[in-house]
C-alpha cells in the first residue's frame, strides 16, 4: 500500500494590495512551507504568473499543470504542482460554466471560475486530481459541481480522486452536501468523503492567524482511499504567514 500526501493553498493573488503581507513578503514562507510538508501534490488557487514563475523556479523537484495560456497578466490560476516523479497520463483545464472551453462565466458567477484536471500514474495505478476555485454565490457553485461532474463522467468510475480547493462555501452549502452524495433539490450527489469532521476547522484568518472565517478549503476524496491524517496549518512560517487563508493538508493510503 502507497501512502500519498496533498496540500492545498489558497495563495491569496500576487497583485493584490496587501503591504506588509504582500507577496514580495511572503512568497520565501510559501515555498519552506511546500518543502516543509514536501507532498506529492500541491493544488494552489488565485496564482498570479509571476507566483507560478517564482514556484516553478524554487520548486525544481514538482512540475505544474493548469496555466492559462495566453492570458491577461492579471489572471488567476488554479495550479497543480506534482512531484516530476510522478507520470502526468493527461491534464485537462476548464471553466466552469456552460461553456467550459471557452472563457467565460455561467450560472450568475461574478469571476470566471475554472478548475484544473490531471490523471496521473500514482504507484502504477491511475489518479485523478483536481483543483478548483468555486464563485460565491449559490446557483454558481451547483453549476460549477455539474460542470465537473460533467467531466468526470469520460473517465472509469473506480479510478481514486481528490478534490481540493477554495469553494467559498461550507458544509452547510447545497454544492458540498451534493459533493459527498447527499440529495439537494431532488438530486443525488457524487458521494465524495470529507476528510475532516465536525466541528469542522477555520480555514480562512486575513494574515492574523486568527480563525476569521468558516471552514471553505476542502479535500475531498472517493474511491479507494484511505485517509489517514489530516490537518489544517495554522503556523507561520519564519514569522511569516503563507498567505490570509490557512494550507490544508491530508495523507492518504492508496
Amino acid at each position: 500500500m502507497k501512502r500519498l500526501s496533498v496540500l492545498s493553498l489558497n495563495l491569496r493573488f500576487g497583485l493584490a494590495d496587501d503591504g506588509p503581507n504582500a507577496w514580495g513578503h511572503r512568497k520565501e514562507s510559501v515555498v519552506k512551507l511546500f518543502r516543509k510538508h514536501n507532498p506529492d501534490f500541491i493544488a494552489t488557487q488565485e496564482a498570479n504568473y509571476f507566483q507560478i514563475d517564482f514556484l516553478a523556479e524554487n520548486l525544481s523537484e514538482y512540475n505544474y499543470i493548469g496555466k492559462r495560456y495566453p492570458g491577461p497578466d492579471f489572471w488567476q490560476n488554479n495550479i497543480l504542482f506534482y512531484r516530476n516523479t510522478i507520470p502526468c497520463k493527461a491534464d485537462l483545464h476548464f471553466f466552469l460554466s456552460e461553456t467550459p472551453h471557452v472563457p467565460s462565466r455561467s450560472f450568475g458567477s461574478r469571476f470566471p471560475r475554472q478548475a484544473t484536471l490531471g490523471l496521473f500514474q500514482f504507484n502504477s495505478k491511475p489518479l485523478i486530481c483536481i483543483d478548483t476555485h468555486f464563485d460565491f454565490a449559490t446557483p454558481a457553485q451547483m453549476g460549477a459541481v455539474r460542470v465537473i461532474n460533467e467531466k468526470l463522467a469520460s473517465y472509469d468510475h473506480k479510478i481514486p480522486i481528490i478534490l481540493m480547493g477554495d469553494f467559498n462555501a461550507t458544509p452547510e452549502s447545497f454544492c458540498y452536501q451534493w459533493l459527498v452524495g447527499k440529495e439537494v433539490n431532488g438530486g443525488g450527489g457524487l458521494d465524495f468523503n470529507e476528510t475532516f469532521k465536525t466541528p469542522y476547522p477555520s480555514t480562512h484568518h486575513r494574515f492574523t492567524g486568527e480563525p476569521t472565517g468558516d471552514y471553505i478549503d476542502w479535500i475531498l476524496f472517493k474511491g479507494p482511499l484511505r485517509l489517514r491524517e489530516c490537518e489544517v496549518l495554522q503556523g507561520p512560517i519564519d514569522g511569516s504567514y503563507p498567505s490570509d487563508h490557512f494550507p490544508v493538508i491530508a495523507v492518504f493510503d492508496l
